[in-house]
């Protein structure tokens, strides 16, 4: 463990890019924890008043078309969007990994027809998919989260398949079965944890994805609805009065929403890098 930890301040250090996603990750989750604290107003609660009010002292992100506060929203939101992406992909992953760890280890008529069926859920545009799942089951935080797990899942069962494929017959599974363990038990106890530090950056990739999915569905009105605070229905409102000059309605949100997915698909680079054992030689 200690080593780990030496070996990822190294890459820190000597890639600033992997430091920056890594502070914005960790900025990212500290606001969605402590949003409801540090959010200055009520980010559903109108004030016609104060509608569309610049960036100012008492409003640091401005207000939107009913007055309510920007800045408050953006913190809202963030905690909707990073949990919806959180679920999903948890969902996803241990799913994909379990299917596709047994999958790999067994082969033969089971892999063909899992394999068969990841290629048909890929054929499809996943964002589309997505979209027809949404509209079938119903605009509901849970069905959004549903629909981005079922999209996420073929790149967790593929990736489970093929790393566990090379190993089933290593030499150290070779002696757990002579040992007496079960299959369950080789593929559960020896051969998934092998490949978990491979698949953290696949999961940080796919958490910058699931955000974008989720701001996209609520975006087209398919996902989460007003007044919720979410970084796709704040684009989508604001986009109406861009023409007008009213340009932190749309910016801020888009702000919050590119970063969020930049640091997560960085972090999955340097995640590489942490744990690729050749990096360390």
């Amino acid at each position: 463990m200690s080593s780990t930890l030496r070996h990822a301040g190294w890459v820190l250090r000597g890639n600033p890019v992997t430091a920056f996603a890594a502070a914005g990750t960790f900025l990212l989750v500290a606001v969605a924890v402590l949003a409801p604290w540090i959010a200055p107003y009520d980010p559903i609660t109108s004030n016609v008043s104060n509608a569309l009010k610049p960036p100012s002292a008492a409003h640091w992100a401005g207000t939107d078309q009913l007055g309510r506060d920007i800045f408050s929203r953006l913190l809202a939101a963030t905690r909707l969007d990073l949990t919806i992406a959180a679920a999903a992909v948890s969902l996803s992953f241990v799913a994909g990994a379990v299917i596709g760890s047994f999958c790999g280890y067994v082969g033969g008529r089971l892999d063909r027809w899992v394999g068969r069926l990841v290629d048909v859920l890929m054929a499809f545009p996943l964002f589309v998919l997505a979209m027809a799942l949404v509209a079938a089951l119903g605009n509901r935080v849970e069905n959004i989260i549903i629909a981005t797990a079922i999209i996420n899942l073929p790149f967790y069962i593929r990736f489970a398949r093929a790393e566990v494929n090379v190993r089933r017959h290593a030499g150290w599974v070779e002696a757990a079965r002579a040992g007496g363990d079960s299959h369950a038990a080789v593929v559960l106890r020896f051969l998934l944890p092998n490949i978990l530090p491979a698949m953290a950056v696949q999961i940080s990739l796919n958490l910058g994805w699931a955000i974008l999915n989720a701001a996209g569905l609520s975006f087209l009105g398919l996902g989460v609805q007003a007044p919720t605070p979410e970084w796709g229905i704040m684009v989508a409102e604001g986009a109406r009065f861009i023409g007008t000059g009213q340009w932190w309605l749309v910016a801020f949100p888009g702000l919050a929403l590119m970063l969020a997915v930049l640091c997560f698909n960085l972090l999955g680079d340097g995640l590489r890098d942490i744990l690729d054992p050749r990096m360390r030689t």
